[in-house]
């Protein structure tokens, strides 16, 4: 059930306790890809999700904006501070929580994200107030993985099979003629970037042109495969904390 969609007498008769919450950001993606990239790919992996499983879930509406100053010299680009997105992602958790519906799942589009959401999902969890466990789309696709970027092949595609209105096709070349090969400026395994402008000319990072819509579909049944896995597994498991040993 979409939150956004229903009333609140048909969240009280739900008999779930089970909830999922995407989550994304609001920042550059190259001059071909939406500003919304991430929330928009995160939104399209936890509903295609949700159609392939029978159980009963309550979809919150999506946050959508996130940590990523890494991006504040591209115009356009939000960002909050680590401390606030984890505020405002465990309050929005514990909300949902307060009604019942305390196993909760956080589909993650944004790279940027990924720590702050597992110290809240642990926060949560060890609290006592909701079992809340990050996913992260491009973290589960298999070998497709490797080519994950900023802007590259991977989000592009996926962007083609479910929004390709919003990819600029006229600036693909630019974007890949722009792009960094890897994030990042590595010396000794330390990173000496801070922000993607130090090493990305146009902020993409990989080739976006290596993505398509026959990529695209394949990296939604990988992922909300997964997810729906995840969900399984979640809706399932044994949250009892264990004793001190």
């Amino acid at each position: 059930m979409d939150l956004r969609a229903a009333t609140w007498t048909d969240v009280r008769d739900l008999e779930t306790n089970l909830a999922v919450v995407p989550v994304g950001s609001t920042e550059q993606h190259g001059p071909h890809a939406p500003l919304g990239t991430d929330v928009l790919t995160a939104e399209a992996v936890a509903d295609a999700a949700l159609e392939r499983t029978d159980r009963e879930v309550v979809r919150a509406p999506a946050i959508p904006v996130g940590v990523a100053e890494e991006h504040r010299q591209f115009p356009g680009t939000m960002w909050v501070s680590p401390e606030t997105f984890r505020r405002y992602v465990r309050e929005s958790v514990e909300s949902l929580a307060h009604h019942g519906f305390d196993r909760v799942v956080i589909v993650n589009g944004h790279g940027g994200n990924v720590d702050a959401l597992r110290e809240v999902g642990g926060r949560l969890t060890r609290s006592g107030e909701a079992y809340a466990v990050p996913f992260t789309w491009f973290e589960a696709v298999g070998d497709h993985g490797a080519d994950m970027g900023h802007g590259g092949p991977l989000e592009t595609s996926l962007l083609w099979h479910c929004a390709p209105d919003l990819v600029d096709e006229d600036g693909l070349e630019a974007a890949s003629e722009g792009a960094a090969d890897g994030w990042g400026e590595w010396t000794s395994g330390a990173n000496l970037a801070y922000d993607s402008a130090e090493f990305s000319e146009n902020g993409v990072v990989g080739d976006p042109t290596d993505g398509d819509e026959r990529r695209g579909t394949e990296l939604l049944e990988l992922a909300s495969d997964a997810l729906g896995r995840l969900l399984e597994a979640v809706a399932e498991r044994d949250v009892t904390r264990p004793e001190p040993r």
